[in-house]
């Protein structure tokens, strides 16, 4: 990093660090971090180190770039190297543990600032460390950086915004980004934007979304769900962005009288923002019921609000038509793989510029549309719900184009070889010498 930068930005470190405290106490209070566990924030392990041999360190911050890498850490922990898997939301902690705790140590990420991440790498002294998709951490990349630790950016992507901010500071980006020692990226443009910001070596693998496992869904709360909700027509908006819930109340306003019991979930970005979107659309005459609340929907509901973290696996598995947001009111879109790898239909505004490649795949196909606005939306989800066969078509639309995004994983494994080869051999000789001494 230039020096003035990075002086400016530890000395931000510094300055901020008696105020983390307070903020992360904040956050316990609203349920987003775990409370016994905090210790981990401040880069405190809550599990030794093995004693011997090679150690990876994997970082995905929430629960879809976890799933998206699962695979990937299950092949690296199955040649005998030890794996520290870190997060950021308790939704991700959850998951990993769940799915990966007969291979790996979970902890939770570190916070960016010098005394967390050097008491982090010094108790686990990582000989590689493995970075999902777009995590950006100035102190942790140089201080990793300054240990002579190789660091890898997988599943890679930059959002046309992110790439312009990186741009117009071309000092700092190519400083940082230089710093990598690998980046697979997602697309041939986010491979492209790697190169031009700095970064030496570049592959593009495609995304890792499309080979993981779909979302998890917990059995009990689908079936709640289901039975609250028997044969009404439905459709879910997800990822939704401030302006979208109200685009998405008028559309079911517009439908409720045609559809006779039509309920519409709404599953916004930020669940935080529940009790706003729960008061915008009460006072529009819809009846809201709240999964925060721990609320069912019942005859009367309109809209049921999934204002929770880590259970979209339970609100696209009630439905087989998809909004996805960020995408009229806001802009770049969300990634629409999770809800195409559980078969449901998506529409999606025209603003998805963040996800081009996903999105032009899928409206190739025809496992996508586009709408422009309330009506447009209206009109789609309509003809959707009085055609069941039009519907089928776009569910099997959408599992075919996740079907043709497959391979990610094949790719992303072979540019991560010459990082991994020398510490499997590692774990050979070590073996042999133990069994050597054990004669």
């Amino acid at each position: 990093m230039t020096r003035g930068a990075f002086v400016a930005y530890r000395l931000a470190g510094v300055f901020a660090y008696p105020f983390l405290r307070p903020y992360v106490g904040w956050r316990v209070s609203r349920g987003k971090e775990d409370r016994q566990r905090l210790k981990e924030r401040y880069g405190f392990a809550g599990r030794p180190r093995p004693e011997a041999g090679p150690l990876v360190w994997v970082h995905a911050a929430s629960v879809g770039e976890s799933l998206a890498v699962m695979p990937l850490v299950r092949a690296i922990a199955e040649d005998g190297i030890a794996v520290v898997m870190t997060t950021g939301t308790m939704s991700s902690a959850k998951l990993v543990e769940d799915r990966l705790a007969d291979c790996v140590i979970h902890q939770y990420v570190p916070l960016d600032v010098k005394p967390a991440v050097r008491r982090f790498l010094k108790h686990w002294q990582p000989d590689l460390a493995i970075v999902a998709e777009s995590e950006i951490w100035p102190l942790t990349i140089h201080e990793l950086a300054t240990r002579r630790i190789p660091q890898i950016l997988v599943n890679a992507r930059l959002s046309d915004r992110s790439y312009q901010r990186w741009k117009s500071k071309p000092r700092l980006a190519e400083a940082l980004f230089e710093t990598f020692a690998h980046v697979v990226a997602q697309s041939d443009v986010d491979g492209e934007r790697y190169r031009l910001l700095g970064a030496p070596a570049v592959t593009v693998a495609g995304n890792l979304k499309a080979d993981a496992e779909p979302l998890p869904v917990d059995a009990e709360a689908l079936d709640a769900l289901s039975a609250a909700l028997g044969g009404r027509p439905r459709f879910a908006a997800i990822s939704t962005h401030p302006g979208e819930e109200e685009i998405v109340a008028a559309v079911h306003a517009q439908l409720k009288w045609r559809h006779e019991g039509l309920v519409t979930i709404i599953v916004p970005r930020h669940p935080d923002r529940g009790d706003a979107i729960a008061r915008t659309l009460g006072d529009k005459g819809l009846v809201v019921k709240r999964r925060s609340l721990g609320e069912l929907p019942d005859a009367g509901t309109d809209i049921y609000l999934g204002d929770t973290m880590g259970e979209l696996g339970v609100y696209l598995r009630l439905t087989d038509i998809t909004f996805v947001g960020k995408s009229i009111t806001g802009q770049g879109g969300q990634n629409p793989i999770e809800a195409a790898m559980l078969a449901t239909g998506i529409l999606t505004g025209r603003f998805v510029q963040n996800f081009r490649d996903t999105y032009q795949r899928l409206l190739r196909n025809g496992g996508a549309r586009i709408v422009r606005d309330t009506d447009s939306l209206a009109a789609q989800i309509d003809g959707l719900l009085v055609d069941p066969i039009q519907r089928m078509a776009m569910s099997r639309a959408a599992l075919k184009s996740v079907g043709e995004m497959r391979g990610a994983l094949e790719r992303t494994h072979a540019a991560l070889d010459p990082f991994l080869h020398p510490l499997r051999l590692s774990v050979s000789l070590e073996r042999r010498n133990r069994a050597g001494n054990g004669r």
